[in-house]
């Protein structure tokens, strides 16, 4: 069954008089924790689809379902509570605050929640363990490597338990050997979690070990196998 469901999804610019069809007309959809990579050249629109997915932009037209619920017709606290309770966000620049550490960042978006603060410490060092930065909990970023980086912002995507962890090419600042160790622990999050990723990349190498591949060409999706 889709967790997520997005159906001719438009979006358009207007830039000096002139309209930009950016998408055009995207079906799309994932299971509980599935893995699905969207691929395609810098430019083709990937970022502006996942910002739509993950209701951080809006589309010029077309539905989004998001387990059962139609965000897109939410607004103001209820868009935001939607998005803080199920969904996660890996960017490309990890966005840590640079005052505080990385215990702190991960707890952010349980500090941020509506729901009983009690166990947001707990839970965020146990997810700084499952990402292999238990050790570095009292570090602040700017004491990390960019992999590091990137794992104390998977567990910060993690922290509310999101049905859909939206990632951004979350390997783009890294070398081979870190990229390789953030795409296999995603694997294994979304594994063991059972948590549904959706990743958009430039990148090939991820498309072998994904449930699903696509390509955004044209504005448009097409699935390869």
């Amino acid at each position: 069954m889709s967790i997520i469901t997005a159906s001719n999804i438009e979006k358009s610019y207007l830039r000096r008089e002139r309209k930009i069809d950016v998408l055009c007309g995207i079906d799309f959809s994932a299971d509980e924790g599935e893995v699905v990579v969207i691929y395609g050249v810098s430019g083709a629109g990937k970022s502006t689809l996942l910002h739509i997915l993950g209701t951080l932009d809006l589309p010029t037209a077309g539905e989004l379902q998001v387990c059962g619920m139609m965000p897109l017709e939410s607004s103001g606290r209820e868009l935001n509570d939607i998005r803080n309770r199920y969904f996660g966000f890996v960017f490309q620049f990890h966005y840590l605050l640079q005052e505080f550490s990385a215990l702190e960042n991960v707890m952010m978006p349980g500090m941020l929640s509506r729901d009983s603060e009690d166990g947001t410490e707990e839970r965020a060092h146990q997810l700084l363990e499952e990402v292999g930065m238990s050790h570095r909990a009292t570090h602040r970023p700017a004491e990390l490597s960019g992999g590091e980086k990137q794992r104390v912002a998977v567990a910060r995507a993690l922290m509310n338990e999101p049905a859909i962890v939206l990632a951004d090419e979350p390997s783009g600042n890294l070398d081979d050997r870190n990229s390789d160790l953030l795409h296999a622990l995603i694997m294994r999050l979304s594994r063991e979690k059972k948590q549904t990723f959706i990743i958009v990349t430039h990148e090939k190498r991820l498309i072998r070990e994904a449930d699903r591949s696509l390509v955004l060409e044209d504005g448009l999706l097409i699935e390869r196998s």
